[in-house]
């Protein structure tokens, strides 16, 4: 078993801390809220008061961090922890962020002689909850491997995706794919709908057919349709709106640099861009369907 200092506990960070803890490794804690540090707790981390006093030691560094310039002030800023970690720990960053944001920080920590790898997970807060995240991995083999060793109790897939920063591109690629994905879906149930379809009917004949798609086999995302999914939560438990509209913008921001076309990508973000700014950011990803209601339903 490893120690590991874990930093960022919200509802993706939580989870997995408390699944480290319970898997018997020593998780040294830290987060800006004592509601969530109380919950890692409770699953045998320990609390710490800074995010300093949560890696000191510690052979693994994690970090679960909403934005660039969280990652970017915690490891490169005034006080980063960069003038603090050895070359005997290995920093895994499981944030979401630009692949230019990895790649400063990642380069800035293995020129001061600091492993580091970047790894997005794929699986929601379901898969948080139940260990069976995908990691998507960038760094080079050698550090990916070393990870497995805390990733694989806290996930059942780690890929690695290539070089530090692979990971955030192979990661937007998914959640792209994966929110014009839940759109078409979306539209398609409300169509059936409206002409008096039973949503339930509908999802079944289209799983059989050659519609099937994730999002309908275990996500689906009109109410009442299946159980233990956010849309028969009121949309509360999932992947935020806010969250996948800030994942869009990266896959919009990279395929501008690239010079890729992603049409679908482009109106998909519009789309959830909108809905955040309409009030509801907050809500599962899968609320969309809301969204495309018929006009005569708003």
């Amino acid at each position: 078993m490893a120690t590991v200092g874990f930093i960022g506990l919200g509802n993706m960070g939580g989870p997995m801390a408390a699944n480290l803890a319970k898997a018997g490794h020593q998780v040294k804690a830290f987060d800006l809220s004592e509601q969530a540090l109380a919950a890692v707790t409770e699953a045998g981390a320990s609390a710490m008061s800074t995010a300093r006093s949560a890696v000191e030691g510690v052979d693994f560094v994690v970090t679960m961090l909403p934005a660039d310039h969280h990652v970017k002030n915690l490891y490169l800023g005034s006080d980063g922890l960069i003038g603090l970690l050895s070359d005997k720990q290995l920093v895994i960053d499981c944030s979401t962020i630009s692949s230019e944001a990895a790649v400063e920080v990642g380069t800035e920590l293995e020129n001061a002689g600091i492993g580091f790898i970047d790894a997005p997970v794929s699986g929601g807060v379901g898969g948080a909850k139940a260990g069976t995240l995908t990691f998507i991995c960038g760094g080079n083999e050698e550090n990916v491997d070393r990870a497995r060793a805390v990733l694989n109790d806290m996930g059942k897939n780690v890929f690695r995706a290539g070089d530090i920063g692979a990971g955030q591109i192979a990661k937007i690629c998914n959640n792209m794919l994966l929110s014009v994905l839940m759109v078409g879906t979306s539209e398609a149930l409300q169509l059936g709908k409206a002409n008096g379809l039973d949503p339930q009917v509908l999802s079944e004949i289209m799983l059989q057919s050659s519609g099937r798609n994730w999002t309908l086999e275990v996500y689906n995302p009109c109410p009442g349709v299946m159980d233990g999914v956010p849309s028969s939560n009121d949309y509360q438990g999932g992947f935020m709106v806010d969250l996948m509209a800030k994942d869009l913008g990266l896959a919009q921001q990279n395929a501008l640099k690239a010079g890729a076309t992603t049409p679908m990508g482009s109106l998909t973000r519009n789309l959830y861009h909108s809905w955040a700014q309409q009030g509801h950011g907050r809500q599962d990803f899968s609320s969309i369907f809301n969204y495309l209601q018929p006009v005569t339903n708003k």
